[in-house]
């Protein structure tokens, strides 16, 4: 199995931190958030990654290389300007080939066992396989309703008593992309996540351990409280 993290955002709500960095590279407890990922991601049996780059990408490639320090072989796909997630990864199809890959948002920090979720199988008329939260204060109303035996339901009015957040994190066969009938150069994943849940393709599991999105300066720092203190009771 291969991985993809997005790493090509132009990370606006961390400004001034990223006015010099991309965000994926903030630092956190002492490494960047991206060491995070790319740490665990050998002990999942995962040896491949690709990395989407774009905003600062130069310092991405010039930190991680080829990836040899981690156990892994990186491999780079450039995009001249952020293509949003979707256009990320339709941009990426050559490279993440015909088998279910791992898809990590490279602005989230998580606890969760790669391993273990990366194992998950997906039937035969599966698209996909998502990661949920409770929903964060910052995000009350949640991304998706979850319903019997993990399928994602059809919500549009954003009422069903079970509404979980994306985590960032998932396991997708290509073809959710190669077939999704509104590709274009630049759409958010979102979309086709949704096409996919009006079909009954998509399924999910919810995490109930550590998760954060680093989306603003102060989440980060909360983060880099959280990260200490729990050093410090060890």
């Amino acid at each position: 199995m291969k991985a993809m993290i997005l790493a090509a955002g132009l990370g606006q709500r961390m400004r001034p931190l990223t006015n010099h960095l991309p965000k994926p590279m903030l630092p956190l407890g002492g490494k960047p958030l991206l060491d995070y990922h790319l740490e665990k991601l050998p002990a999942a049996g995962i040896t491949q990654v690709i990395i989407n780059l774009a905003y600062l990408g130069d310092k991405i490639r010039a930190y991680v290389g080829d990836g040899q320090r981690y156990g892994l072989e990186v491999i780079y796909s450039e995009e001249p300007e952020p293509l949003e997630t979707g256009g990320a990864l339709l941009k990426a199809l050559p490279l993440l080939g015909e088998s279910p890959f791992l898809l990590i948002n490279g602005d989230v920090w998580c606890d969760l066992d790669l391993r273990q979720f990366s194992q998950h199988r997906l039937r035969e008329t599966q698209m996909g396989h998502l990661l949920l939260i409770p929903n964060p204060d910052f995000h009350p109303r949640g991304d998706f309703a979850l319903g019997a035996q993990q399928y994602l339901l059809p919500d549009p009015q954003q009422q069903h008593p079970w509404r979980y957040t994306f985590a960032g994190i998932s396991l997708l066969r290509p073809e959710l992309i190669a077939t999704y009938p509104h590709r274009r150069h630049k759409f958010p994943l979102v979309e086709v996540l949704r096409h996919a849940i009006d079909r009954g393709q998509l399924s999910a599991e919810v995490h109930t351990g550590q998760w954060s999105d680093i989306g603003t300066p102060e989440r980060l720092h909360a983060l880099e409280q959280q990260l200490q203190a729990t050093a410090t009771s060890r």
